[in-house]
């Protein structure tokens, strides 16, 4: 896997990653205790109202900032948005009202939200060979893992020397560095062909994703992870400290577990694929969340939470999470052409957080309300709802070359090359507006 770090645009591009990850992370540990001195024993409304705000800003923002990656130099796109967020991260120290802290994160998460859709279209034009790409995904979702590791404990090493205040500092250099990073490579930025309006170029993408029935399957899949992430995510902290009544390092070594079974398939993840295609591995790991999460229901509504086998049902979620979520690139890539790829990427960013915009609160009120067991049997039925279609939508040959006839254009298009019917790698574009072999 480490071979493609190999590759000078590649590895400056994943370094900026890293760091960037690691400022993000230093920041959510300094919200929490910004929050904290703000607003005392309201801090978690205010740390939802933030993730509210983030979530917004990823859904809105996304697609409209996809439709004009393609009209500005990538790199100078997202060297501007990392020196944005950068800015903002040093404006943070200096609040003193939580309307200002809602200001703030809605800029940082806007340029977040146009950063990293961007970022991430950019990876196939840089490695254009499939296997690359690949491991170049597996070594992303390692990279996430890893954040959520170090920039605790990172935060926690920084804190015992400085304020808190000081990690927003942190995030700053983090962005600083990401955008010295990507400003040192030269990367590919290719131009639409077709000039277009800014409704068009703002929905594009998600009419391309929901006319590709692959697309229209990953969004499915991206449910069932939302559900299984979400119970994992928000849940975790009543069913360690309340229920088990552990401590935080207890809740830590909980949410470790499901990061390292999300480790663990990314390691894997590059191999298989080379064997399987994408669709029975993904629908597989999302089967196994879902009787993960059933296993778990079961055992506390007859035995009791067992923090042993919630440790080992997390490390199971966590690997058919990543397992899902880590060739979701390799779709998108064969689905667009190099041009709509931001757009289309956008459009993935901004549906699959809608999907935890639902789901995070589903859980937490789940919780709350009924406890554990409906909580687990709720977000598996979803789960379970999400495989059931995703293998509707998603069609099991799924081919890459279609062959297909065109009523839609002039015989002397040139596109057609004089024959009407013809087979090439099928995308939803301007010639071909709906997937279908009669178009």
């Amino acid at each position: 896997m480490l071979e493609i770090l190999a590759d000078r645009t590649y590895r400056h591009l994943f370094a900026a990653q890293v760091v960037a990850l690691l400022g993000t992370g230093l920041a959510t540990v300094a919200l929490g205790l910004l929050a904290y001195d703000l607003a005392g024993d309201n801090a978690a409304m205010v740390l939802g109202a933030v993730f509210t705000i983030k979530m917004v800003a990823y859904v809105g923002i996304a697609p409209v900032a996809g439709a004009f990656a393609d009209r500005v130099n990538r790199r100078a796109l997202l060297v501007a948005l990392d020196l944005v967020r950068a800015g903002v991260a040093l404006c943070l120290p200096f609040v003193t009202e939580v309307w200002q802290v809602y200001i703030l994160i809605f800029l940082l998460q806007s340029a977040s939200a146009a950063f990293t859709p961007t970022f991430q279209a950019t990876i196939p034009d840089v490695l254009p060979e499939e296997a690359r790409y690949t491991r170049a995904l597996s070594l992303s979702r390692l990279a996430y893992d890893l954040e959520n590791i170090v920039s605790p404990m990172l935060a926690g090493l920084l804190l015992a020397v400085v304020s808190y205040n000081s990690l927003f500092l942190g995030t700053a250099v983090g962005f600083a560095a990401s955008a010295a990073l990507v400003v040192s490579v030269l990367l590919p930025s290719p131009k639409s062909s077709e000039p277009r309006g800014i409704y068009d170029r703002t929905t594009r993408g998600i009419r391309i994703y929901l006319a590709t029935p692959r697309l229209r399957g990953l969004l499915a899949l991206n449910t069932a992870a939302a559900a299984a992430g979400a119970m994992v995510l928000v849940n975790s902290v009543v069913l360690v400290r309340s229920t088990l009544g552990l401590d935080a390092a207890a809740l830590a070594w909980t949410l470790f577990a499901f990061g390292a079974g999300s480790m663990i398939a990314a390691l894997v993840l590059p191999q298989v694929l080379d064997r399987v295609p994408d669709r029975p591995v993904m629908v597989g790991g999302a089967v196994l969340m879902v009787l993960t999460l059933v296993g778990l229901a079961g055992e506390v509504a007859i035995l009791g939470l067992v923090w042993p086998v919630l440790l080992g049902a997390w490390l199971v979620v966590g690997l058919g999470y990543s397992t899902v979520l880590t060739p979701s690139g390799r779709l998108l890539r064969r689905s667009a052409h190099a041009e709509d790829r931001p757009a289309l990427f956008a459009a993935q960013f901004a549906l699959s957080h809608a999907c935890w915009l639902v789901t995070y609160p589903l859980s937490g009120w789940l919780m709350t309300r009924f406890g554990p067991v409906v909580a687990l049997g709720v977000l598996a039925a979803l789960a379970g709802a999400a495989v059931l279609t995703a293998l509707r939508l998603w069609p099991s040959g799924d081919p890459t070359t279609v062959e297909h006839t065109h009523e839609n254009l002039r015989l002397d298009h040139p596109h057609l090359q004089g024959e009407r019917r013809h087979a090439h790698p099928f995308v939803v574009d301007d010639e071909h507006p709906r997937w279908s072999s009669q178009i």
